[in-house]
C-alpha cells in the first residue's frame, strides 16, 4: 500500500499539513498521534497475551 511512495509525495503531504493545522500545531499533532500508536500497540499485546494465555488453559 505504501511502497509507492516516495519522496516528492511524503513532501506534498507535509506541505498540506503544514497549511491545515500551520506549524505551531504539528508538533503537538506528531505527540498525539504517536502516544495514540504506542496506546495501540500496548493494546495489541494486552490482547495478544490474553489470548494465549486463554488457549493455554
Amino acid at each position: 500500500m505504501f511502497q509507492s511512495i516516495g519522496v516528492p509525495e511524503l513532501v506534498v503531504i507535509l506541505v498540506i499539513l503544514l497549511v491545515l493545522f500551520g506549524a505551531k500545531k504539528l508538533p503537538e499533532l506528531a505527540r498525539s498521534i504517536g502516544s495514540s500508536a504506542k496506546e495501540l500497540k500496548t493494546a495489541f499485546r494486552e490482547d495478544e497475551d490474553d489470548s494465549t494465555k486463554k488457549s493455554t488453559k
